[in-house]
């Protein structure tokens, strides 16, 4: 057997192959972006077919290295979540675009449904609150304005899947059809506490249940490669996780209590709850951590950010104020304080506690003394002040202290937002020496499931921390910075209709 494992990273922006060796170290690494596309504002979308080429590109450019095809011991998937997938059974093409996980076009689906009063039924079977983030009306909607694909969808010719099933279908040659319990937790159709498809949501929603995948542990056989220009055939598919629980694990949080935060696209905090499926009061999630065999599962407690690092692509992209985003560190640590602006990113609503997907973007307290550095540094100061709030619902339904938080991402990098994640949390952040870590939990799945690696202990031993960020800022201070934040958010809520 081969003594590595190749980790698929889908994520919203772009795919990443990382080969891991046995110690649960990077050895080489691929990654290909794709195309985002808005066709109305609130509406984001992909291409099926780019995400399945970007995932081949980066497999080509991960093994352009000193680790060969032959050597992958199996195959880890870990990928954006909620983002929905039609395809045909028979042809295996696309059904059109896909919804990705930040459109907001479900809106008013979503209120209607809450309207008629399913919104608690639908958080006691999934944990999930009624958003368009989800993909369960995402589905709906795509059945009710496709023409013809209902009709298809009852005959039993679509597949619904989110990207780790779309991916799966691609590299089986189209013999498996499956997804793990922390993807199919996030669809708004499975509930959490049975382990099955929910027969009374998917009525609900109208969705046929000859759509759905099969659902399957985490760590577990999902199938074999048929072969392509990447990969030879036959290497196993042992590991699938949605990329924030992929990244709970990769951090080795598997102890109740223990919490991370990903600075991807959004930011996403999971707290380990164990057993315990915790149903929260304050608008944060009740998911499916991880199920190692058929049957059990940890909980998970979650916190959502839709726009995290993506506020520094805004910068960047659209208003041009930085070419590079390691260019934000700097500038913000060039000035002593954002001169009063804040920058509330709800380009697509807000999330955890607010869940307001009419909420929108705004800048306030502009002066003609404000420049790009401000500017810059308010974006990065917006990052961790959403992740605070996150915190503290989470430290309310959990009753528990959050002494450390670990941190991974593109954005954990940069040290300034870091230290300011710190100073307004008041507690201790912690980076790995690793922050691909929904990679690496992707291949410690898959690891698991092909005997790489034996235990969680053995697992837990190869984490190793990089960076410690101590809070710095007095009570007085965090407590002004936070106060003016929160009438910044007021600001953004209920501006689109």
């Amino acid at each position: 057997m081969g003594k590595y494992i190749l980790a698929i990273d889908q994520g919203t922006t772009g795919t990443t192959a990382i080969v891991f060796d046995d110690h649960g170290r990077p050895v080489c690494r691929g990654y290909q972006e794709f195309p985002q596309y808005y066709p109305r504002p609130g509406w984001v979308e992909h291409d099926p077919g780019e995400i399945w080429q970007s995932t081949m590109d980066a497999i080509r450019g991960a093994l352009y290295g000193p680790v060969s095809a032959e050597e992958i011991a199996a195959i880890g998937i870990t990928n954006q979540r909620e983002t929905t997938v039609l395809w045909n059974r028979h042809t295996g093409q696309p059904e059109g675009t896909a919804v990705v996980w930040q459109c907001r076009r479900t809106a008013p689906m979503c209120q209607e449904l809450r309207d008629d009063g399913c919104a608690e039924l639908i958080q006691s079977k999934t944990g999930l609150v009624l958003d368009p983030y989800f993909s369960g009306t995402k589905v709906a909607w795509l059945l009710e304005n496709r023409p013809g694909l209902r009709k298809q969808a009852q005959q039993g010719d679509i597949c619904f899947g989110t990207v780790d099933s779309w991916l799966i279908w691609c590299l089986t040659g189209g013999k498996k059809h499956v997804t793990d319990y922390t993807n199919a937790s996030r669809t708004l159709l499975y509930n959490i506490h049975d382990l099955e498809w929910d027969e009374e949501l998917l009525r609900l929603l109208d969705v046929p249940r000859s759509m759905l995948p099969e659902v399957l542990p985490s760590c577990g056989f999902f199938g074999v490669t048929q072969g392509n220009a990447c990969l030879p055939p036959g290497i196993p598919i042992y590991g699938v996780a949605g990329d924030q629980q992929a990244a709970l694990f990769g951090q080795t949080c598997f102890q109740p209590g223990m919490v991370k935060n990903t600075y991807g696209t959004g930011c996403f905090v999971l707290m380990n709850t164990g057993t315990e499926a915790i149903m929260s009061s304050q608008g944060l999630l009740t998911t499916i951590a991880w199920g190692l065999e058929p049957g059990k599962v940890v909980y998970a407690l979650e916190g959502s950010v839709f726009i995290g690092g993506a506020v520094v692509q805004w910068l960047r992209d659209e208003l041009g104020l930085i070419e590079y985003a390691a260019e934000t560190e700097g500038l913000a640590e060039s000035v002593p304080d954002t001169a009063g602006v804040y920058l509330v990113p709800a380009f697509v609503g807000l999330g955890t506690p607010y869940w307001d997907p009419y909420a929108r973007g705004v800048v306030v307290g502009l002066t003609r003394g404000v420049n790009r550095r401000h500017l810059v540094r308010a974006a990065l100061e917006s990052i961790a002040y959403q992740t605070r709030d996150v915190l503290l619902a989470m430290q309310s339904d959990s009753r528990i202290s959050i002494p450390v938080l670990r941190v991974d991402g593109g954005a954990s990098v940069n040290n300034f937002l870091m230290q300011f994640q710190a100073d307004v949390l008041n507690v201790t952040v912690e980076r790995p020496r690793v922050t691909e870590t929904t990679a690496i939990g992707a291949a410690f799945l898959a690891g698991l499931g092909c005997g790489l690696w034996s235990c969680l202990d053995e697992i837990a031993g190869t984490w190793e921390r990089e960076g410690c960020f101590t809070p710095h800022m007095g009570e007085e201070e965090r407590n002004e910075l936070c106060r003016g934040w929160r009438e910044a958010v007021k600001r953004s809520l209920g501006w689109a209709n």
